[in-house]
């Protein structure tokens, strides 16, 4: 049976920067709800091995990490309602959260940090092949393709930025992109122009990722003449944009150009009472380690706003 008393905080999400936001708000006796969204766990619960998270000197899984993250929220005190929100009402206090089954929670505050998502070709091999071969994070994934052939597809600052990174590591690094000039900004384009593990492969999408258990290579189409081509390949690396998951926010909170919640001083949004953490507000830097200390950052706030709030009542 659900608690449909009111909160002292809500927390919108459950990958790296909500499930830290939960540990930090439940040990300070906050009894967070962690809503968990349509993908518990986020993004890494679709990554096979992480290599760059701290304190884990043993390659570690991404479902396993996030487990890990869930228990420890839930053993001080945090409950977690596996499903989605489908409306939020952010007019009056308290807060109110609609969620996918129906049911409803209000709180005093919200923790948004329900991330953003890479925008993947859409086709069955990709998505069979994630994880194994197929990725669309070269400084989460690249380490695991050291001395390989890779390819990176798109053509904005992302992914030239994703062909630089991973020149450092691979034996080569080819470029696919669907028009005959690059979108990135000239600097970016001149440095891959100039690293000679980079090429260019113009006016070509991905039909199909080639191999069965891991990545073997990919079948390419001209979109101009309809030309199919294969070329070799050890890894893929889609990088043709992330998508904030802001929809239920927009018309409720202040989201910048992109879509991203705009952040002010510290995790507070435009809205008091209502803070952010993680990739829903940055895409700069987008890695687990980042979201987790902005999840830090913001249980913090929370603690301190309400501290605030509740000194007030009593005096």
């Amino acid at each position: 049976m659900n608690d449909n008393s009111n909160k002292r905080v809500i927390i919108i999400g459950s990958g790296p920067a909500g499930s830290t936001c939960a540990i930090y708000a439940a040990s300070a006796g906050l009894e967070p709800i962690v809503i968990s969204g349509n993908e518990p766990g986020g993004q890494l619960t679709f990554t096979t091995d992480v290599e760059n998270f701290p304190g884990f000197p043993d390659i570690i899984r991404g479902p396993d990490l996030m487990e890990g993250m869930r228990k420890q929220a839930e053993r001080f005190g945090t409950k977690f309602i596996d499903t989605a929100v489908s409306s939020v009402d952010f007019l009056s206090k308290p807060f109110k959260v609609n969620l996918g089954n129906k049911d409803a929670q209000t709180a005093e505050a919200v923790i948004i940090a329900t991330g953003s998502s890479a925008m993947w070709l859409g086709i069955e091999s990709e998505n069979r092949l994630k994880g194994k071969g197929v990725s669309a994070c070269g400084t989460c994934d690249g380490f695991f393709f050291k001395g390989k052939d890779v390819v990176v597809v798109g053509g904005g600052d992302v992914a030239i930025e994703e062909a630089l990174f991973l020149s450092k590591l691979t034996n080569s690094v080819k470029v696919i992109h669907r028009r005959d000039e690059l979108r990135a900004t000239r600097i970016m384009q001149q440095r891959a122009y100039y690293n000679k593990k980079i090429s260019f492969i113009w006016n070509n999408v991905i039909d199909e990722i080639l191999g069965e258990t891991k990545v073997e290579g990919i079948r390419l189409r001209n979109v101009h003449t309809n030309e199919s081509s294969q070329i070799r390949c050890d890894g893929v690396f889609v990088a043709i944009g992330h998508k904030p998951n802001t929809d239920v926010f927009r018309g409720k909170l202040e989201l910048d150009n992109k879509g991203y919640i705009k952040k002010y001083e510290e995790s507070k949004t435009n809205i008091e009472g209502i803070f952010v953490a993680g990739d829903v507000y940055d895409y700069t830097y987008r890695q687990a380690v980042t979201a987790a200390g902005s999840g830090c950052k913001a249980a913090i706030d929370v603690i301190k706003y309400l501290e605030g709030k509740e000194g007030n009542k009593s005096e």
